[in-house]
This record gives structure tokens, C-alpha cells and sequence, in this order.
């Protein structure tokens, strides 16, 4: 099979199958991201899909979930992500959903429609790299997009009746501004068919842009205990009716919890974490365990 980067995918993907429909990253230009850098963005013809999809069983097994590969999958025409789900359909029966990495702007050129037509053939859960719902923070990060933008293709999503998972990038805005991104990417979800929002903690991995930034003294770095009541606000400020998870090895905590029935629970817990654990010492973790 066809893996240009090798197999990249949630915690939570783990039963999945996996297939390439696309190569690299469409974007490629946001200053914490160290993915995807070994090849430049390709889509994917629709005869090595075809190749592909017939070595899924051997390879698999008979998945029920596929998880597309690359950094935005989503990226791939409606007619090649349509013929993709035909073709599953066909070789994988056992396939009872399709989902993958996707940009806010993979869903540019895509009407409600579309994402109806691709919902009822299986397209289910695509995991959205918003990251945040601050203009300030995603014009910092050069991320591509505005809120509106987001907002916009999130509510596209939602009127289609397609379920999308999403992100919160904790740490992201830098230190002191994680407040006001916590609020605002928290309003960027209200309302939204968030079936599931995962966290995960800023970590600045050597060669990427902002990396270097924070070595020249251009970008000031969130401390620990600021990046956990930055989570909480966050927590506070959410009122969509979704699954929490925290499942990254950049997060000192592991949780899946119900919102908003076990908002106040996970707050209290992260309280709790940050009295008996200084602030060195969670920082000693992130030092010494490379993540990304």
C-alpha cells in the first residue's frame, strides 16, 4: 500500500484501516507543525486508490472504520472522495464509516449537498484541525484561515448533518493570551455538530518555525499551570453537548468525559493537579518526553 509519510492518526483511530488518498499537506505553512514535511502535497490517482482499497483486507483485516491518511485528506475532490467510498463499499464491507485529518479549507469548494451526498455514503467524524477561534492566534500561526472562515465551513457541516470531531490546541496563543483563546475557540464551536473536541498541549519540536521564534525570544512559551486554567476557561466557556477527551501525551491528564454533565468534575480534577504538582515538575515531563 501507499503511505508517502507511514500511518498518522489519533489515539482513538487505533482499530482503524487506513488508506492514502492524498500526500503531504495542502498548507504545509503553519509555524508549529513539524508533519508532512518529507513530501510535497499530492493527490492520489484514482487507480492507486483502487490498488489500495483491494489490499485493505489482507492488510486490516475487516476494519469497520477507515481513517484516511495524509494531513487533509479532505483535501481530495468530491467526485474522487464519492468514488473512494464506492470502491470501499465494494472491496470492505465490513466498513461502516470513513473519516480522516482534515483543514477548515478542504471544505471551501464543497456545498452543504456535497457533504450530505458524502455523509450518507459513510463519511462520518472527520477530525478538523481548527486548533483555535482567535483571529490573533490563527493569523500568528499562519493557519490559512479567519474564525468567520471556520466558522462558516463548520456550519456547512452541521446544516449537511455530517458530525465532525475537532481540536483544541491548549498553549497555542502563547503566555498570557491563553485566556482569550480559550473563550473565543469555545464560541467558535457553540451551536456546531462537535461530536467530540480532543485536547492537546503546544509542544515546540526542534526545526519548526516557532521553535526557533521562542529561541530568539519572539514568541514567550505558556507555563504549565497557565496552560491548565487555560483549559479550564475553556471548560467553562464550552456549551456544546460533546465528548471531552484527553488522550495526548502532551496533556499531564487522561479523560474522556460527557459534556456538560462532567464539566465542573474535569475543572475540579485539573484544580486538584495543579496543587499537587508544581510547576517544574510538568515541565520536567514535556522536557524530557520528546512529544509532538
Amino acid at each position: 500500500m501507499h503511505f508517502t509519510s507511514g500511518v498518522n492518526r489519533p489515539p482513538y483511530e487505533a482499530e482503524s484501516g487506513f488508506l492514502q488518498i492524498t500526500s503531504g499537506c495542502s498548507h504545509a505553512s503553519c509555524l508549529f507543525c513539524g508533519y508532512f514535511k518529507d513530501t510535497c502535497f499530492r493527490k492520489s490517482s484514482l487507480e492507486e486508490i483502487e490498488e489500495d482499497v483491494k489490499e485493505i483486507p489482507r492488510v486490516f483485516g475487516s476494519p469497520e472504520r477507515i481513517f484516511l491518511q495524509s494531513a487533509d485528506a479532505f483535501a481530495a475532490d468530491f467526485g474522487v472522495l464519492m468514488k473512494t467510498a464506492e470502491l470501499i463499499r465494494k472491496h470492505v464491507p465490513s466498513v461502516k464509516s470513513i473519516g480522516g485529518y482534515a483543514r477548515i479549507d478542504n471544505f471551501f469548494g464543497k456545498s452543504v449537498s456535497q457533504l450530505r451526498a458524502m455523509k450518507d455514503v459513510g463519511f462520518l467524524n472527520p477530525y478538523i484541525g481548527v486548533e483555535s477561534g482567535d483571529d490573533t492566534v490563527l493569523k500568528a500561526v499562519r493557519k490559512g484561515y479567519t474564525a468567520s472562515e471556520a466558522r462558516g465551513q463548520l456550519e456547512k457541516l452541521t446544516e449537511a448533518g455530517m458530525p465532525f470531531i475537532t481540536n483544541f490546541l491548549n498553549g497555542i496563543a502563547g503566555a498570557g493570551f491563553g485566556l482569550s483563546h480559550a473563550r473565543k475557540t469555545a464560541e467558535l464551536y457553540e451551536g456546531m455538530s462537535v461530536s467530540m473536541i480532543e485536547v492537546s498541549s503546544l509542544t515546540l519540536v526542534p526545526g519548526t518555525p516557532l521553535f526557533r521564534m521562542r529561541e530568539r525570544g519572539t514568541f514567550r512559551e505558556a507555563g504549565e499551570h497557565e496552560r491548565l486554567r487555560e483549559m479550564q476557561e475553556f471548560l467553562r466557556r464550552l456549551r456544546n453537548e460533546t465528548i471531552f477527551l484527553s488522550d495526548h501525551i502532551s496533556v499531564p491528564f487522561r479523560v474522556r468525559a460527557r459534556l456538560p454533565e462532567q464539566r465542573q468534575e474535569v475543572i475540579d480534577d485539573i484544580q486538584r493537579l495543579m496543587e499537587q504538582v508544581p510547576e517544574e515538575d510538568l515541565r520536567y515531563r514535556r522536557d524530557v518526553r520528546p512529544i509532538m
